[in-house]
């Protein structure tokens, strides 16, 4: 067991989900008493950055830690990739649930309310009022591309230096697109603290945005994996021409 390693990932995901979910609802509220007419898409951009902003700021800080993942969904494509042990991949996990779980808590203490804190839904809980269906290709593809573009960076040594601002950007990016929809999970943990605290519909709903992230995490591997390994043929086939040469 790695304890240093699950404290990072337990405290990750306790800033993602502060300051994300807490932005989304300090946003909501903040326009609500405004009694102005504010256009969606500029609550949509400041939550969105709020959440990029977070995970790039703990990229940067636990990286060299735990990966930071602060997300079951990269660690599941890095448990496939063998980047991650059994035990590791249990305990991350474990670890961002409860990270997650006391980030809604100290939400609810800070607000003084548990009926909004930035949990995910769909049909009456949605601003598109998507169906089941509808959340989950949504997660599904958003998640897909948020850990494919993981995988790829921290491929390579060289990205090092930007990874961090390349993942924080590109979580910006799918909750620009998904917010609409579903409020944007592509991490069961995020999702699964706040559904907790809120209970009623969000608390049956998260089912979705733990199963849904999960699957577009096994299909970014798949992707990555199949990429990876339609340059092998032409390597291997180069390395039999040198062979036969010599």
């Amino acid at each position: 067991m790695n304890l240093k390693k699950y404290s990072a990932e337990l405290i990750g995901t306790f800033v993602l989900v502060v300051f994300g979910c807490g932005s989304a609802v300090g946003t909501n509220t903040l326009l609500f008493y405004a009694g102005e007419p504010i256009p969606l898409a500029f609550s949509t951009l400041l939550i969105a950055f709020a959440f990029g902003l977070s995970l790039m700021a703990m990229v940067y800080s636990i990286g060299t830690i735990s990966g930071c993942h602060v997300n079951p969904a990269v660690s599941l494509a890095m448990f496939l990739l063998r980047k991650l042990s059994v035990i590791d991949f249990i305990g991350y996990v474990v670890a961002q649930c409860l990270g997650a779980i006391a980030g809604a808590g100290l939400l609810v203490f800070l607000f003084g309310s548990k009926d909004s804190l930035g949990a995910n839904g769909y049909g009456a809980l949605s601003i598109l009022s998507v169906s089941l269906w509808q959340a989950a290709v949504v997660e599904i593809i958003l998640t897909f591309v948020f850990v494919f573009v993981i995988i790829n960076v921290t491929s390579k040594k060289e990205f090092n230096f930007v990874s961090g601002l390349v993942i924080g950007l590109t979580l910006t990016l799918v909750h620009i697109f998904g917010i609409p929809f579903t409020g944007t999970s592509v991490n069961p943990a995020r999702s699964l603290g706040p559904a907790l605290f809120t209970g009623g519909e969000a608390l049956t709903q998260v089912w979705v945005f733990i199963v849904a992230p999960l699957v577009g995490a096994i299909i970014a591997v798949f992707a990555y994996n199949l990429l990876r390994g339609s340059r092998q043929p032409k390597r291997v086939q180069e390395k039999a021409v040198m062979e036969e040469v010599k």
